[in-house]
């Protein structure tokens, strides 16, 4: 009588080990993509926040001196903000740049992730004094 063969084969181990080789050469780079997009979109989100709260403050206080806060830089745009820039999974820092009464520019904001590249988005600054 013959007995029944178990388990694998060198060869079937050799070409599974090859396609776990050939998808992990083909997923590292898509995830470290990932990674950086994931990065650009968290950055253009608080930079589109930014710009929001901007817009709501200069009409806020164009509309009554009492109420919003003077902005005269662009890094004024982090208080405006409530809780103020996000800290998790990394620094934003906003560039300064000086922004007079009743005009728009356009400042920079950063955002380091933690063990990655630094990615940058713009706002807009709305000057009110």
């Amino acid at each position: 009588m013959r007995r029944a063969a178990a388990g694998f084969t060198f060869i079937e181990l050799v070409f599974v080990i090859l396609i776990m080789g050939i998808l992990g050469a083909v997923a590292i780079p898509k995830y470290l993509d990932l990674a950086h997009d994931a990065a650009q979109a968290a950055v253009s989100s608080v930079a589109g926040a930014l710009t929001s709260a901007m817009s709501v403050n200069y009409a806020s206080r164009f509309g009554n001196p009492a109420n919003g806060t003077p902005v005269n830089d662009c890094t004024d745009a982090a208080g405006l903000m409530l809780g103020g820039l996000p800290t998790a999974g990394g620094a934003y820092s906003i560039t300064p740049a000086p922004v007079a009464p009743r005009t728009a520019v356009n400042c920079t904001l950063t955002f380091i992730p933690t063990g990655a590249t630094p990615v940058t988005a713009t706002f807009v600054a709305l000057g009110i004094a």
